[in-house]
């Protein structure tokens, strides 16, 4: 088959590669018939992730059809349509029962191992550990397209930003970063219940779109944002809850800055260097601060709201291309404020 390969920082190439094989018996091969960028992958490119290694295939989200499956799959078959959920788990350790699969002792105390410690789904086939848990039947009525949505980056924006930030009804909610996981927060938001979602970001693109995601208000940053965004409560105070969807310093800053006291800063974003936390200005104001991985588990909830319509992921697809044009479709991803760009999907023509 063919795959993307990472070899090395700032390389990968899209390569004849060994078809993969059912290794235990709880595995399932899964044709891929679509799949997308995550920010994470540019990470891995950019060497940030040492873990992935030379000759590792990149990817972890994407939807397609099961092609083979190991004696003890109990509910996958071969012929399912399904979605490739970016955790695997095991199901039965103490972490996959207190419905933290994202730290699966089985699986060495981390669920995201697709393009990272075990080859993943930019690729013709892809093998799927503990597969019954791993793969989500894909319903009659959602695409594929909406479906790769579900993979990691919607449960992301829902569990990390929305769940974790205890967003209720009536809250006013700050998304700090209106790219595609803040943008996953604003749309899960809205169906939390809050009466105001102010997207913050430096890209009037971005701004722009996210009203069609949810926002009520979009403020675009400068050196008042904090002040900006405290006025949107009725006090003053400031919001109820900040999610931050950046992963820098400065978003950070300004989620903890413009956020109530009592109130809850949900982290997102994935941070490449240290931030400062002023406890000695902050104890006294009662914040939960809270962080995560994706555990993937609210994807069947999810599921439920596409159908009802609720949400509409395909929202944030703003590019198409084909396995062969692997190399594009990261140039655009890459380049995503000049391109406009939110979710690629690449597809397999076959």
């Amino acid at each position: 088959m063919k795959a993307l390969v990472y070899h090395g920082p700032g390389q990968k190439a899209w390569e004849e590669v060994p078809n993969p094989a059912i290794k235990d018996p709880t595995d399932a091969i899964v044709k891929v018939e679509v799949t997308t960028i995550c920010g994470t992958d540019l990470h891995i490119l950019k060497g940030d992730v040492p873990a992935v290694t030379d000759g590792r295939i990149l990817g972890h989200e994407g939807v397609g059809v099961v092609t083979e499956v190991g004696a003890d799959c109990k509910s996958v078959k071969v012929g399912d349509r399904v979605i490739i959920s970016c955790i695997s788990k095991c199901g039965t350790c103490d972490y996959c029962k207190a419905g933290l699969p994202s730290h699966c002792k089985t699986l060495g105390g981390i669920g995201w191992i697709f393009g990272h410690l075990i080859d993943g789904t930019q690729a013709e086939y892809v093998r799927v550990p503990y597969a019954d848990n791993g793969l989500i039947p894909l319903p009659e009525g959602v695409s594929a397209e909406q479906g790769t949505m579900l993979s990691d980056i919607l449960p992301t924006g829902y569990e990390i930003g929305v769940l974790n930030g205890a967003v209720k009804s009536g809250d006013v909610v700050a998304v700090i970063g209106a790219g595609p996981v803040g943008l996953a927060a604003i749309m899960t938001a809205r169906t939390a219940g809050a009466s105001a979602i102010i997207a913050v970001d430096t890209n009037k693109f971005r701004l722009d779109q996210s009203r069609d995601f949810g926002a009520t208000e979009t403020i675009e940053v400068d050196e008042n944002i904090v002040q900006s965004l405290r006025e949107f409560s009725s006090d003053g105070l400031g919001v109820d809850v900040a999610i931050e969807a950046v992963g820098v310093p400065a978003t950070f800053g300004i989620a903890l800055e413009s956020v109530r006291p009592g109130g809850h800063v949900a982290n997102i974003g994935v941070h490449g260097e240290s931030v400062q936390f002023p406890l000695e200005r902050h104890w006294i104001n009662n914040l939960t601060i809270t962080t995560g991985l994706v555990n993937a588990i609210t994807a069947p909830e999810l599921l439920e709201d596409i159908k009802n319509k609720a949400i509409a992921p395909e929202k944030f697809v703003t590019h198409r291309f084909t396995f062969d044009q692997f190399d594009q479709a990261y140039d655009t991803f890459t380049n995503a404020a000049e391109q406009e760009a939110l979710k690629v999907i690449i597809s397999n023509a076959q």
